[in-house]
C-alpha cells in the first residue's frame, strides 16, 4: 500500500473556493467513510482546517486512487469536478509523507509556524481511528507526523516565531482600530466580542486578553459553553439572539463558529450600527471561519471593516517573515522534516529485508537440527552432555557464518540497489519465497493495528 494525498489549500485556491470546499461535521465523516469504501483504498484520513482540505488514502493503484478521491471530494464539497480540479494538488508515496510532515510542523500554513495545526492533525487522526478508517500505514504516518511536529516546536522555536492565525488576525484588526502611533498598545482598553466557544474561539479569547482587550464578551448558541469560556478570563456571556446589541457595544468582533451558514448578517450589523454610540469609533469584524461567518455585504456598511481569511492571506508574514529568528526557525524545522523522513525511509527499508533475514536464519536452524538428528542416529551411545555441547557448537557456527551477511544486508537496505542485495541473499542461500512471505504475513498479524494509540 502507498500513501496518496489529494487536497487544496490557501496556496492553491482562493478563499471563496476553500469556503465552498470546506467539509465539517457529518459531511467530513461521510467523506472519510466513502473514501475508505472506495476501490483500491485500505485507509483514509481527512485533514480539514480553515485554510486546507486534504484527503490522505492508502491505495493500491495511483490512478484509480486519484480518480476516486477527486470524485468524492467534488461530490461532498458540492463543487463540480472540472471546477475543482485546477485547484487540487496530488502527492504520492514519499512526497505525500513529506507533505504531511511539513503540514504538521506548520511549514505549509498561511502563517508559517502557527501552533494550531498539530492539534488539528491529531484531531483528524482521532476521528479516522474512531470511524475505523485509519489503516496501519496512515496510523504509522500519523504517529511520525505528530512526533516531527513536536520536535519542530520543541527544538526550533518555530512555534514562537510563527504567530497563530488568531494572533495575526487580532494584530491586523488592532491596526485598523488605532492610529499607527498607537498600534503598540495592541488591544488595550478595547471591547471585544467573540462569537463562538470552540477551540479557535478559546484561543481568540486567550490571545485578546493577553493583548490587553477589556471587556471581553462571548456569544454562543449554547449559552453554557459561552459562560464557561467567559469565566476563564473574567468576561461576560450572551446568547446569539442578542447579537446586534453585543455588536453595538464592541470595538472588535471576532467570529469563528464553524457554522455551515452565516452567523453575522449585514442586517444584524446594520441594526447594531443604528443603536451604536457614534463616539465608539470604527467597528472591525474579524472573520476567522471557513465557511465565512460574516455576510460579505456587511463590509459595505459605513464605519465597518471586515477582515477575513483572504485579507489575512495578503497580510500573512507581517512581523515575522524576513526576521533572522523566524528564518532560522523555519530552516531548522525543514531540517527536522528531512531527518525524520530519512530515518523513516531507512527503517522501512531495513524492515523490508527483515523477513528475508528471518527466513535465512530459520533455514540455517533447520539444517542444524537435521544434522543433529542424523548425528544422533549414528552415535547411539553419546551422553546427554556431549549432545548439548555438539548442538551448541553447531548453532554457534551457523550464527557466526550468517552474522556478516545479515548485518550487511540490513546496512545496505537504505542504499541504492537495496532490492538487488536482498535478492542476492535469497538466491545464494536458495530461500523459498513462500517462507519469506510467511514471515511478512506473521509480522503484519502481530502489529496490533488498527487499535494502537497515536503518539501524543
Amino acid at each position: 500500500m502507498s500513501v496518496l494525498v489529494v487536497g487544496l489549500s490557501h496556496s492553491s485556491a482562493p478563499v471563496a473556493t476553500l469556503e465552498r470546499a470546506a467539509v465539517t461535521g457529518d459531511t467530513l465523516v461521510k467523506l472519510l467513510r466513502d473514501v475508505y469504501g472506495a476501490g483500491d483504498v485500505a485507509g483514509s484520513l481527512v485533514v480539514s482546517t480553515c485554510n486546507r482540505v486534504e484527503v490522505y488514502a492508502e491505495v493500491d493503484k495511483f490512478h484509480g486512487g486519484v480518480s476516486s478521491v477527486c470524485e468524492l471530494l467534488a461530490r461532498h464539497s458540492g463543487i463540480p469536478l472540472d471546477e475543482l480540479t485546477p485547484h487540487l494538488y496530488v502527492h504520492y508515496e514519499d512526497r505525500a509523507v513529506q507533505h504531511l510532515l511539513a503540514v504538521t510542523c506548520g511549514l505549509e500554513s498561511m502563517v508559517v509556524g502557527e501552533s494550531q495545526i498539530i492539534g488539528q492533525v491529531r484531531h483528524a487522526l482521532a476521528l479516522a481511528r474512531e470511524q475505523g478508517t485509519l489503516g496501519r500505514v496512515l496510523s504509522d504516518l500519523g504517529a511520525l507526523a505528530l512526533r516531527t511536529g513536536k520536535r519542530a516546536r520543541n527544538e526550533t522555536g518555530i512555534d514562537g516565531a510563527g504567530a497563530s492565525l488568531v494572533s495575526v488576525g487580532l494584530t491586523v484588526a488592532a491596526e485598523r482600530l488605532r492610529a499607527p502611533a498607537d498600534v503598540q498598545r495592541v488591544l488595550a482598553g478595547l471591547s471585544v466580542l467573540v462569537v463562538g466557544a470552540g477551540s479557535m474561539s478559546s484561543l481568540a479569547v486567550a490571545t485578546a486578553t493577553r493583548m490587553g482587550a477589556a471587556p471581553i464578551m462571548i456569544a454562543n448558541r449554547t449559552h453554557d459553553h459561552a459562560k464557561r469560556l467567559a469565566a476563564t478570563v473574567c468576561g461576560a456571556s450572551a446568547d446569539l439572539s442578542d447579537l446586534p446589541a453585543q455588536i453595538a457595544a464592541a470595538n472588535l468582533v471576532v467570529s469563528c463558529t464553524g457554522s455551515s451558514g452565516q452567523v453575522i448578517t449585514a442586517a444584524a450589523v446594520r441594526a447594531a450600527l443604528a443603536v451604536r454610540d457614534p463616539a465608539a469609533g470604527p467597528l472591525v469584524l474579524l472573520d476567522l471561519a471557513l465557511p465565512r461567518d460574516v455576510e460579505a455585504a456587511a463590509a459595505q456598511l459605513p464605519g465597518v471593516t471586515v477582515i477575513d481569511l483572504e485579507a489575512l492571506g495578503r497580510a500573512r508574514g507581517d512581523g515575522q517573515a524576513g526576521t533572522q529568528a523566524h528564518e532560522a526557525a523555519v530552516a531548522a524545522a525543514r531540517r527536522i522534516v528531512a531527518e525524520e523522513f530519512a530515518a523513516q525511509v531507512s527503517a522501512d527499508r531495513a524492515a523490508s529485508v527483515a523477513p528475508t533475514v528471518v527466513a535465512l536464519r530459520a533455514k540455517a536452524a533447520e539444517v542444524v537440527e537435521a544434522e543433529l538428528a542424523r548425528l544422533a542416529g549414528r552415535l547411539d551411545g553419546l551422553d546427554a552432555r556431549s549432545r548439548r555441547e555438539i548442538a551448541q557448537s553447531m548453532h554457534r557456527i551457523a550464527d557466526k557464518l550468517l552474522h556478516a551477511p545479515t548485518v550487511r544486508v540490513k546496512e545496505l537496505a537504505g542504499s541504492p540497489g537495496a532490492d538487488s542485495y536482498e535478492l542476492a541473499l535469497r538466491v545464494l542461500f536458495d530461500l523459498d519465497p513462500a517462507a519469506v512471505q510467511a514471515v511478512t504475513q506473521a509480522d503484519a498479524g502481530l502489529a496490533g493495528w488498527p487499535g494502537e494509540e497515536t503518539a501524543q
